[in-house]
């Protein structure tokens, strides 16, 4: 008998393979979660094992009604359609943002050809992150809070987008995102909490977007986006999916998720823009937003983000 017929040993090279694996069974209760699991979403074993992954949240879907594990989510699609399924999604990181990944869900038969469950397996997509790191060699070329592009470099990069869009007409969008109330939120649990929460959101924006696109902070309590290649129905889709996995990103803090809502404003370059132009622009549609949100009917909605 080899040694690796033995099933212990089996079980260790599925819980170190470097990618994310996640074995569920039939009811979704996670039964095995590898180093790469751990290591992508900063859960370890003994928090997972046993768990809904239904009610847990840890996995779920790039697609709209799909961010808590609904019937249309990868595991539940392999076990109802007995074959494999690959998906763009997201991982909701322990420390409170969202990390893009691919995801590839099959299912898992007994000796009697009885699905029994499903295992998952998902790794780190490309994001901005990756796109930008070569930019951040100069001094002041990063926020020393977030990690991301610095407002020193964000104009730069506005400058650029401008000069191509006019030379060779390759359109963009900028986004501007608006943590609100911040300063009260930093009174009320101090510099670490408020700290933690903005670097939380730049993560989960820069995991949101593409390698060739540009996220940076722009003030104290706002992100700048430059979407290249982006307008019209796209901007709106884009600006509408970040939308989404912003209201999940928290921190916990002494005990309990800790958040902000989060106003959206944006605008689209057009021929003759400069930076000032694109940007009043954007900040019109934002501050909208923002003043709708101060208005007591606003605070009987949804407080999570702003459109």
């Amino acid at each position: 008998m080899s040694a690796f017929d033995d099933p212990e040993v089996a079980r260790t090279i599925l819980e170190i393979l470097p990618v994310g694996v996640c074995v569920l069974d039939a009811q979704k209760r996670i039964v095995a979660w590898s180093d790469g699991a751990e290591r992508l979403t900063g859960h370890l074993r003994h928090e997972v094992l046993g768990h809904s992954c239904v009610t847990e949240a840890l996995l779920h879907c790039d697609q709209p009604g799909c961010e808590f594990c609904n019937a249309e989510c990868p595991i539940a699609r392999a076990m109802k359609t007995a074959q494999p399924v690959h998906a763009s999604g997201f991982v909701h990181h322990k420390a409170g943002h969202q990390v893009p990944v691919r995801v590839r869900a099959v299912p898992v038969r007994n000796s009697h050809g009885s699905i029994i469950g499903a295992v998952e397996t998902f790794d780190e997509a490309q994001s901005a992150r990756h796109g930008q790191a070569e930019s951040f060699g100069l001094p002041g070329s990063l926020d020393e809070v977030t990690g991301v592009a610095s407002h020193l470099m964000m104009q730069l990069h506005l400058q650029q987008a401008l000069q191509t869009l006019e030379s060779i007409q390759v359109p963009f969008a900028v986004v501007c995102f608006r943590l609100e109330g911040l300063d009260h939120f930093r009174a009320s649990f101090g510099l670490e909490a408020a700290s933690s929460l903005l670097h939380v959101v730049a993560r989960t924006l820069e995991g949101a977007l593409w390698k060739t696109d540009f996220v940076g902070r722009w003030s104290e309590d706002e992100f700048l986006v430059i979407l290249n290649g982006c307008r019209g129905e796209a901007l709106h889709s884009v600006r509408d999916r970040i939308q989404r996995l912003l209201a999940d990103s928290s921190i916990e803090w002494w005990g309990e998720r800790r958040s902000l809502p989060v106003s959206i404003g944006h605008s689209t370059a057009q021929a003759g823009d400069s930076c000032e132009s694109l940007l009043h622009r954007a900040h019109v549609s934002l501050n909208a937003i923002s003043d709708a949100r101060s208005r007591p009917s606003a605070l009987s909605g949804d407080s999570s983000s702003g459109s």
